[in-house]
């Protein structure tokens, strides 16, 4: 059975299947790249909890990020934010966001009990 939850025209914001959830890509508000990755990792939190997972049951992380040269600030909030023992599989990748404004956006699959 396949579950979709907040769901809209074009996406739905989390996607359950199998013992696996899916989000949709999260961006985050601010001026900074630290405060994008702050923001979008709460909102990732937040779509985790709803899902009943969490954290610890992340198992895949993909990154853009809009310029490569940011690639150590964003690192410096992703480190603090994974808990200790639990970093999923990750790639991370330079692309053109959705906005201009945009500088980072992250994609988490993970398991859900």
């Amino acid at each position: 059975m396949i579950e979709r939850q907040e769901i809209g025209t074009r996406m739905s914001k989390i996607v359950k299947h199998n013992g696996t959830v899916y989000l949709c890509g999260q961006v985050g508000s601010g001026d900074t790249v630290t405060e994008q990755t702050q923001d979008c990792l709460a909102r990732v939190d937040a779509l985790l909890k709803q899902a009943g997972s969490s954290r610890e049951q992340i198992l895949q992380a993909i990154i853009w990020v809009a310029d490569m040269a940011d690639f150590a600030e964003m690192n410096a909030v992703w480190d603090a934010w994974v808990p200790e023992g639990h970093a999923p599989a990750r790639a991370c990748g330079e692309a053109k966001l959705a906005r201009p404004e945009l500088k980072v956006e992250v994609i988490v699959t993970a398991a859900y009990e």
